[in-house]
């Protein structure tokens, strides 16, 4: 991987990490458009990094807050009710699906995961659930001409429940193609909670689950026969550390007053453009794959 790789590579993943369009499939398509070689899961979890260090020093204040909180509860019962401590223990509970999943499905996130046909299905799909969702927390907050304001959850209402639905709907995003930020907020809408509700639990959640990735990731990085090195590895999670803290900023205020739909009608458009070029043969769904080697890699069926 050469230096203006890994810059652009690093961009990318800045400016996509925190938005409902997946990062992982953006590095995987971004590779493809100028006909470089995939970066691969463990270049895309380590530049994670980068992004969950903008998080941890945008939510510094709430971070500290509630690790504060949940060291306490560990010795003294009182504290536990806390609603800082709870989100501490919410936190582990909901990063138990991804860590499990994560571990399990290691091979297939390698591998037939990466497939353009099923990252554009994933992007159309999760897009169109995603703009349901919205409907429906737009539906709720402004009624209508026979019904009532239906008023949406905070965060201080997250149950034990929820906290696990959001880390199965985290889960999902082990696939290129559904976004951590997109399953996550989009299972936070259908529970019932106000949207940026959601996106903090979502940024909150993945702290754990992107920080333990990456850092089992790193072994991977300048292994004998991989074309990703240190150095633009580094170039690009400083490059994605940069960026996603403005995107995050951004975004958080975005939420407050606006739909999700731009980012629906974007994915699913993304979405058909691939499995356009894809049927017509103008890109092969493993594209990117192995292409220093010389050999031609096929998808398995």
């Amino acid at each position: 991987m050469s230096w203006f790789e890994s810059l652009i590579l690093g961009l990318v993943q800045g400016l996509t990490e925190f938005l409902p369009i997946s990062s992982s499939a953006h590095l995987r398509l971004t590779a493809v458009a100028f006909d470089w070689e995939d970066p691969g899961a463990a270049f895309t979890a380590v530049t994670q990094i980068g992004t969950e260090v903008a998080v941890l020093i945008y939510f510094r204040k709430d971070i500290v807050r509630i690790c504060r909180a949940w060291v306490r509860s560990l010795t003294d019962r009182s504290h536990r009710s806390d609603p800082d401590a709870r989100m501490g223990w919410l936190v582990l509970i909901g990063s138990i699906p991804i860590g499990v999943l994560g571990l399990t499905l290691q091979d297939a996130i390698d591998g037939p995961f990466r497939d353009l046909r099923l990252i554009a299905m994933n992007l159309i799909v999760l897009g169109i659930i995603l703009g349901v969702a919205d409907r429906m927390a737009m539906r709720d907050a402004t009624g209508g001409k026979h019904r009532a304001v239906k008023p949406r959850k905070s965060l201080e209402q997250l149950t034990v429940r929820d906290g696990l639905l959001f880390g199965f709907a985290q889960a999902m995003a082990l696939v290129p193609g559904v976004s951590r930020s997109g399953a996550t907020i989009t299972g936070g809408l259908f529970l019932g909670y106000r949207r940026e509700a959601a996106a903090r639990y979502s940024f909150l959640l993945a702290i754990p689950a992107v920080l333990a990735s990456g850092g089992y990731e790193l072994m991977s990085i300048g292994e004998e026969g991989s074309h990703v090195s240190w150095g633009p590895t580094i170039l690009a999670t400083v490059v994605a550390f940069l960026v996603g803290y403005a995107i995050i900023a951004w975004f958080m205020k975005w939420i407050t007053t606006r739909s999700f739909m731009p980012f629906v009608w974007y994915r699913i458009a993304i979405g058909v453009v691939i499995l356009c070029l894809v049927w017509f043969g103008v890109i092969e769904p493993t594209a990117g794959e192995d292409v220093g080697t010389g050999t031609e890699v096929t998808s398995e069926e």
